[in-house]
């Protein structure tokens, strides 16, 4: 091999050596490339991991220790008191509007000087007016502070610093802050994940919000349309929810807001509803009071605590609810039926001393009776015990219509000869007072009518009797009966028969063809709240001292009802003051 050939092959050896080394370098470079590119992406992942666990862990917490608040403070709060797990800042800060206020709360990280503070509120207030369209003032806002103590030596200014909106229902509520001294801090992953986390937040309250509205307007509608009063308070007695009904009772305007201090004063000291709340609320007992008179009405009130119970199944006081129960119909029962029992008594007591006496006259030896004083005292024991006999057969009939064992005995008989019985018997009576009683008859009365006679006379002996009571001297009572045919005029009925009073008797009574009786007057009339009531128990006719009282159990107008309505008949009444009054009831032919 000569020299050439030999230089050849080392020049060959050594390219390849080259070449091979260049090779193993550039693998090696790609080899390191390649290293890199899956450590970076290791770390992105590693990064997008954290950044997703923490974003589980901040809503797992708001879970936790909201539930399901509407508080929005309070997840506020969780929110930023999680944010150092994944991002720096130098303060953290939300600003909420309320009512009256806007609420600024920002938690220190880094100690700060307070011309950070000032900037980072500025920079929310303008951010808030923007997205509103409203100018909000300095003066507005309230400011909370946690966190690092301010030092005033610490002169960095805000650098960094993002905003995001909080949007509830579809309407902004505040804004969520982050910022730093250092410059050019945030990126846009950490706004994107703090975005999410804010947004989802924000979703979950708007979708309980809607629950909870749509809930509360069921329970407004129920509570406006309930005929009792209701006011709610939350734990600092504010009211929360009062219905028209309240307002009532205590005469408040029903446009005006109402607070507890209304209440206060228009209860005038007649009940410590402040109290009574506070009791109530701390100590979780229920109170009811005695009856209250509150303007013309009587209340009864019940004041009781308001539970909640979480989705633990604890149980927490949330505030208290006050019910103004009216118990003026209870109070008026029992005022007619002490003044039944009281009158009742009186009628039995009258006619029971004259018994009493009467016995004693004639058991008294000392005492010569003749034939004809011996019989009058008979007669009068006669009377009186058959006026008492009266009364207790009332006070049964009542009570049997209330049990509905009420019954009538139909049996075929003359209609018009009890009517005109009726109207004879009174004639005396009439005449006495000097007034004129009479009796008209309209055509085509049947002969026969099946009907209960004795049940009939007791009406007519009601009606009648008590027309002439009431009505003045040189007055005028008729009895009016006449056949209504099914699809005739009742009132052109009425007038052809003899009806020529004032007062519009109904154009129906009832299907079918009836007898029709019509006992009208032109005494004093009735008032139209006795009218609602005069065919109730109890209920004895007022007559505001027009004529003087006129005695009686005043069942005697309840039996009648009772009556007619085991015929299937209707019994009523329409009256004037000063008119007069006009009753009538109706007996079906079928």
């Amino acid at each position: 091999m000569d020299f050439l050939s030999l230089f050849s092959l080392i020049v060959l050896i050594t390219t390849l050596v080259f070449f091979v080394a260049v090779f193993l370098f550039l693998k090696n470079l790609k080899l390191k490339r390649d290293i890199k590119i899956k450590e970076i992406k290791v770390e992105e992942r590693s990064k997008e991991m954290d950044s997703k666990m923490y974003e589980l862990a901040i809503l797992k917490e708001l879970g936790d220790r909201v539930g399901y608040s509407l508080d929005v403070h309070q997840i506020m709060d969780v929110i930023t008191g999680s944010l150092h797990q994944f991002i720096n800042y130098s303060a953290v800060s939300y600003m909420l509007l309320e009512s009256d206020k806007i609420l600024f709360k920002i938690h220190l990280e880094k100690s700060v000087h307070r011309g950070f503070i000032n900037e980072v509120r500025d920079r929310m207030l303008k951010s808030l007016g923007a997205l509103l369209d409203k100018e909000f003032k300095e003066n507005q806002v309230e400011e909370l502070i946690s966190g690092a103590i301010l030092i005033e030596e610490v002169n960095a200014p805000v650098e960094s610093f993002f905003n995001i909106p909080l949007v509830i229902g579809g309407k902004v509520v505040g804004v969520l802050t982050v910022a730093d001294t250092q410059n050019g801090l945030y990126k846009e992953n950490e706004m994107t994940i703090l975005y999410k986390i804010t947004n989802q937040a924000s979703s979950a309250v708007t979708k309980l919000q809607e629950v909870v509205t749509n809930e509360k307007s069921k329970l407004n509608a129920m509570v406006l349309s309930m005929s009792d009063g209701i006011v709610m308070t939350d734990l600092d007695y504010k009211i929360l929810v009062i219905n028209p009904a309240a307002r009532r009772a205590l005469s408040l305007d029903p446009m005006k807001e109402v607070t507890l201090f209304d209440f206060i004063d228009n209860l005038g000291g007649k009940f410590d509803i402040r109290g009574r709340l506070e009791e109530s609320v701390k100590l979780k007992k229920e109170y009811t009071s005695e009856r209250i008179l509150l303007g013309e009405k009587f209340f009864q009130i019940f004041v009781l605590p308001v539970k909640s119970s979480s989705v633990m199944g604890q149980e927490s006081i949330t505030g208290g609810v006050v019910i103004f129960h009216d118990v003026t119909s209870e109070v008026e029962v029992e005022t007619l039926r002490k003044d039944f029992t009281s009158m009742l008594v009186h009628e039995l007591r009258s006619p029971l001393d004259g018994v009493k006496k009467i016995s004693e006259v004639l058991k008294n030896k000392k005492i010569t009776q003749t034939p004809e004083s011996y019989d009058e005292y008979i007669d009068l024991i006669y009377r009186n015990s058959s006026g008492m006999l009266e009364i207790v057969n009332d006070i049964l009939d009542v009570a049997k219509i209330e049990a509905g064992k009420f019954d009538i005995h139909k049996k075929e008989g003359d209609f018009i000869k009890i009517i005109n019985d009726r109207v004879n018997f009174y004639s005396i009576t009439a005449q006495s007072s000097n007034i004129t009683l009479k009796s008209f008859f309209g055509k085509d009365i049947p002969e026969k009518v099946m009907f209960d006679s004795e049940g009939v006379e007791h009406i007519l002996n009601n009606l009648i009797s008590n027309a002439l009571k009431y009505t003045n001297k040189e007055g005028l009572v008729e009895v009016i009966t006449f056949l209504h045919k099914e699809g005739a005029s009742l009132p052109e009925e009425a007038k052809i028969a003899g009806y020529q009073s004032v007062n519009s008797i109904p154009l129906d009574l009832g299907q079918g063809t009836f007898i029709t009786v019509i006992v009208t007057d032109n005494g004093i009339g009735i008032e139209e709240e006795n009218i609602k009531t005069i065919f109730s128990k109890f209920k004895q006719l007022d007559t505001k001292n027009k004529v003087p009282k006129k005695n009686g159990t005043g069942l005697g107008l309840v039996i009648a009802k009772g009556i007619i309505e085991e015929h299937g008949g209707s019994i009523g009444v329409v009256s004037k003051i000063g008119v007069g009054s006009t009753f009538y009831f109706t007996i079906p032919l079928s």
